[in-house]
């Protein structure tokens, strides 16, 4: 625990990598939960949430069900338990600190620098790939055609996917006063949406069985076939590796939900300041370092008060709506498309609405296409947001003369990555199909998740006074998480339990970056 901020000869535990030890201030007391009131101040979950339902849900796991089919399930109820408990304990140094987590990361031996390049190199290659913008491209692009893309319509698909990049940085130049609030409304109208809708078309043209099947598959079992059914024969584990990793939200996007909870204002987040947007926002003071407070029995009655906020946030947030998120395009997708069939391609967002033109008409197929593409695009203005705002942070905390740069204005470090991460995605959508870059993407995400769940067990019991830290339970379920990761990290770089050159992803990296 910090010490007052006085000279000593022995620097604070938290000051020894390189980072300003903390203050000591006064624990905020809880807002008021009663009623409606609580809607108002839970939204960390709804934001990771809303991300989540365009990358997994929406595309790598209903291809992995049609192909391989619904007892795969299993593999997000494992997922979204332990991302669920993960999001808490990073929430958990954040409410205590008042800092993003990776800052807390940055505390830690060897030193600041070192993890601010790890988790920096993280981040860019897990959401530096637009391959979200590229996705609802083929969506965009069915809209106006009439027909799911091929590979002649690449050089189309490409421009469409630019543009959308393109709006995305727009919304974010013009978020109003504080983007994390324009992002939490916004998926709030997201989430409702798209679960409410997927709901009513499951209940209108999928039969009991295949809710039933459904059901089962998140217990592994295959109803179908009547078995327990795991691990299908022949998988694709660069498939089932990213499907594993975006069971959920995926690896560093869950790290910035503890950048979102200081800016909501969590706990000692309250003392912290909050990043504003460039137009329609107004400079505000963000402190590179965090404030603590002190145990005593008044303290740790309003931190029980702000953990049943952030639990509600995301246990009655998150997983519930990553359990539905997953489960509801599961069936929709296997009612309406046969089984075995490969939907990964240039138009893979535009499957489903295909799917459904012999069946509801061109009304509904309408629906499904601007539903597809409304997903992917938010998805794709979660991620950007996301990485653009905690790369700021990790350059905010680490370095002194970017903090004095320009006055010390937060919001000329955020414009300038996010102009940096422009650049790049112009590139990179030329380098290979979306559905790829997803992959790819998805995949590095169970590589941040080996060694993020470990780290935060390690700072949240090094950092935090013995009344605060993690339960017995909790610890064993991070360990878990990392074991759980690193075991379809193994598998998708060496194609099987024994490594595979045809299969594994580090025997071919060529083929895949030239979109085979």
């Amino acid at each position: 625990m910090a010490t007052e901020t006085t000279a000593q000869e022995t620097p604070p535990v938290e000051a020894r990598s390189g980072l300003e030890p903390w203050s000591v201030s006064e624990l905020p007391p809880p807002p008021n939960t009663k009623g409606f009131r609580i809607l108002g101040i839970i939204g960390p979950g709804a934001i990771i949430l809303g991300a989540s339902i365009g990358s997994g849900e929406w595309l790598l796991g209903p291809a992995a069900f049609v192909k391989y089919g619904l007892a795969l399930l299993w593999v997000t109820s494992v997922a979204v338990v332990l991302q669920t408990i993960f999001n808490t304990e990073l929430i958990r140094y954040t409410m205590y600190t008042g800092e993003p987590v990776v800052t807390g990361f940055m505390r830690t031996k060897p030193g600041s620098t070192f993890w601010a390049i790890t988790y920096a190199a993280l981040y860019f290659l897990q959401t530096g790939w637009p391959a979200w913008a590229g996705a609802a491209a083929g969506a965009i692009f069915f809209l106006f055609e009439g027909r799911v893309a091929e590979s002649s319509d690449a050089t189309i698909i490409h421009r469409i996917g630019v543009g959308t990049f393109l709006v995305c940085v727009l919304v974010l130049v013009f978020s109003g006063k504080r983007i994390e609030r324009t992002l939490e409304i916004l998926n709030w109208i997201l989430i409702v949406f798209i679960l409410g809708t997927l709901t009513v078309l499951c209940v209108m043209y999928a039969g009991g069985e295949n809710w039933l099947a459904a059901g089962a598959g998140f217990f592994g079992y295959e109803l179908r076939d009547g078995h327990f059914n795991f691990i299908p024969a022949g998988v694709d584990w660069f498939l089932i590796g990213a499907f594993a990793a975006y069971s959920g939200m995926g690896g560093v996007g869950n790290l910035t939900v503890s950048n979102y909870a200081r800016d909501k204002g969590y706990g000692m987040g309250q003392k912290s300041g909050y990043i504003p947007a460039a137009v329609g926002g107004h400079k505000v003071k963000l402190a590179h370092i965090g404030s603590i407070f002190r145990p005593d029995k008044e303290s740790l009655e309003r931190w029980r008060g702000w953990w049943r906020i952030i639990s509600i946030d995301q246990w009655g947030v998150f997983f519930i709506g990553a359990i539905l998120g997953m489960g509801l395009p599961a069936i929709l997708y296997t009612t309406m498309i046969e089984p075995g069939r490969e939907i990964r391609g240039l138009g893979v967002a535009a499957e489903l609405a295909n799917a459904m033109a012999s069946r509801g008409g061109q009304a509904l197929t309408l629906v499904l296409a601007v539903m597809s593409v409304w997903v992917l695009f938010k998805t794709q203005l979660d991620l950007l947001e996301g990485m653009t705002r905690a790369v700021t942070d990790i350059l905010w905390s680490g370095s002194r003369a970017l903090r004095n740069w320009r006055g010390g204005d937060v919001r000329v470090i955020y414009y300038s990555v996010l102009a940096s991460v422009v650049i790049w995605a112009i590139i990179a959508l030329s380098l290979t199909q979306p559905i790829i870059l997803l992959q790819v993407s998805a995949n590095m995400a169970g590589v941040a998740f080996v060694i993020s769940s470990i780290h935060v067990l390690y700072i949240n019991m090094k950092f935090l006074p013995p009344e605060l830290r993690p339960p017995m339970w909790r610890r064993a379920a991070l360990v878990l998480m990392s074991v759980f990761y690193a075991f379809f990290v193994y598998l998708w770089l060496m194609g099987g339990l024994v490594p595979d050159t045809e299969k594994g992803f580090l025997f071919n990296l060529p083929k895949y970056l030239g979109g085979g």
